[in-house]
């Protein structure tokens, strides 16, 4: 079960962080409708990442998981999976390059 949790906590912050950087990004660049879009966007990601993060602390301890040891996880293994694809996709253009 504690596995679970930590994928469901790495899940959410990462959904939250993305939804926050998506609502900036729309709400900086866009216009009119778009903007009020990334507003909402922005208002998404900042609840979620939020309420998640307070549902994780010791003194509510609605979820137990040890938040820092997971986002640190979860930071890892994003890193370790973008080095990964960017190794794969050089070695590909080397590859299809040389031939």
């Amino acid at each position: 079960m504690d596995g679970i949790l930590e994928f469901l906590t790495v899940l959410m912050m990462v959904f939250g962080l993305f939804m926050l950087l998506a609502g900036v990004f729309t709400a900086y660049f866009g216009s009119g409708k778009s903007r009020m879009i990334g507003v909402v966007l922005l208002v998404i990601g900042l609840v979620v990442g939020v309420l998640w993060g307070v549902m994780c602390l010791d003194s509510v301890n609605v979820i137990e998981v040890d938040l820092s040891a997971a986002l640190w996880n979860a930071f890892l293994y994003i890193i370790a999976g973008l080095l990964g694809a960017l190794a794969a996709v050089g070695v590909f253009l080397v590859a299809i390059m040389k031939s």
